[in-house]
């Protein structure tokens, strides 16, 4: 064949490339961890500090302010602020807290299919309890006089505040959403009124619950986060709903390839 005839010859059509799994799946990638652990690191060093200011300045003497405030505060306590109180103290305390909320949010990570987020989560709430406690049994910090509930011992840090904290930063770490963070925020500030209208804490309990929470979250999340970042993007249909490999659009395109394709008409 000459190479006019070469030029008049139809071109020939490719059979398109097969997709690999490997190309459609989420590139490795290092997320950078040393600043978030510094500041999970620092949020403890600064519990430690308040710990031993609460201890050696007499562990039954509060700040100044906190005795005003938490005056001003059964001076005007009223039921109407009392019932959403108490329904915090419910949440953030006792068996809930303990078992049905970490149930409750375990339980739906991998109803999406987030088995990391689920062992995250799982690891950050583990460790943000024991270390309030054994905070709560050095320091033993007794608790204000106008209290409304009959809690646990220890005062300082208050563990219905790093419960919150641990669980709005372990879910914002998880999802990367800003109406995660902006929830998990406004829930871990009512929770610290909460606990201080109802006489169950001193203002600085509060603050060293959150900064326990929010830093053994931190923490905690440095040596997940590749796979978090990695389980992120990966679809996360619920578990009932067959998810769409990549092997099977590959497939799919092998099917519509002109080599398979049934005669045409002529």
């Amino acid at each position: 064949m000459d190479e006019h005839a070469q030029a008049d010859a139809e071109p020939v059509e490719r059979e398109p490339h097969a997709l690999d799994p490997a190309s459609t799946a989420p590139a490795p990638v290092k997320v950078a961890r040393l600043w978030p652990v510094v500041s999970g690191g620092a949020a403890l060093a600064l519990v430690v500090v308040l710990a031993f200011v609460i201890f050696y300045r007499e562990r039954d003497k509060p700040f100044g302010f906190e005795v005003e405030y938490m005056s001003g505060l059964a001076a005007n306590r009223a039921d109407w602020l009392t019932t959403p109180a108490l329904v915090f103290n419910a949440i953030g305390g006792g068996l809930l807290s303990t078992f049905a909320v970490p149930a409750l949010i375990i339980g739906g990570l991998l109803l999406f299919r987030r088995p990391w987020a689920a062992g995250y989560y799982l690891a950050a709430t583990i460790a943000s309890a024991t270390v309030t406690r054994v905070i709560k049994v050095i320091v033993a910090r007794p608790r204000p006089e106008e209290i409304l509930v009959q809690p646990d011992f220890g005062s300082f840090p208050s563990g219905h505040s790093a419960n919150a904290a641990v669980t709005a930063a372990a879910l914002g770490l998880i999802f990367m959403r800003t109406w995660v963070w902006v929830t998990g925020a406004v829930y871990t500030l009512l929770m610290m009124l909460s606990r201080t209208y109802l006489g169950a804490h001193w203002i600085s309990d509060t603050i060293g619950g959150l900064l326990v929470g929010a830093g053994v979250a931190v923490i905690i999340w440095a040596p997940f986060a590749n796979k978090l970042y990695r389980e992120h993007r990966m679809p996360h249909p619920p578990i009932w709903v067959r998810a769409r490999h990549p092997s099977d659009a590959a497939s799919g395109a092998s099917d519509r390839s002109p080599d398979t394709a049934g005669p045409s008409g002529g």
